[in-house]
């Protein structure tokens, strides 16, 4: 993982959403990123055995709200002023608005449970997309 100072964008999901996945392809993508994980049904163990599979010592876990839109609000403060790949279950209105109105790139990707193959290689051309801006 990169130094806080050399982070180009923030990648959020529920651990859920790289269970079933290759881990090489979760390092290979956060090259320039740093991920954040939400608690879901899976509870600290979910996000322990990411943790594992990857190979990380510790991860951060963005904190829990009481409301759908509550948490959504917090996710958005976390992305701040980077680029932001974020994979969700759902998202409201304001999420699809404030995504589409700031200034960084914001990639949202509606998925329940693992990421499928086709929303891996949408993230990576995202992030890809992020790299030749960088040069």
């Amino acid at each position: 993982m990169p130094n806080v100072s050399e982070v180009r964008f923030r990648f959020v999901c529920a651990a859920s959403a790289l269970g079933d996945g290759p881990a090489a392809w979760v390092t290979e993508m956060l090259v320039g990123g740093e991920i954040a994980l939400v608690a879901d049904r899976g509870g600290f163990d979910a996000i322990n055995q990411v943790a594992h599979t990857l190979g990380l010592i510790s991860v951060p876990v963005v904190r829990r709200e009481e409301t759908f839109e509550r948490q959504q609000t917090t996710v958005m403060a976390y992305a701040d002023r980077l680029p932001l790949v974020w994979v969700d279950e759902s998202f409201g209105e304001t999420v699809t608005a404030w995504a589409r109105d700031r200034a960084p790139m914001t990639l949202l990707v509606q998925s329940v449970g693992p990421l499928a193959e086709d929303q891996r290689r949408r993230i990576e051309r995202f992030v890809a997309s992020l790299e030749r801006q960088a040069e």
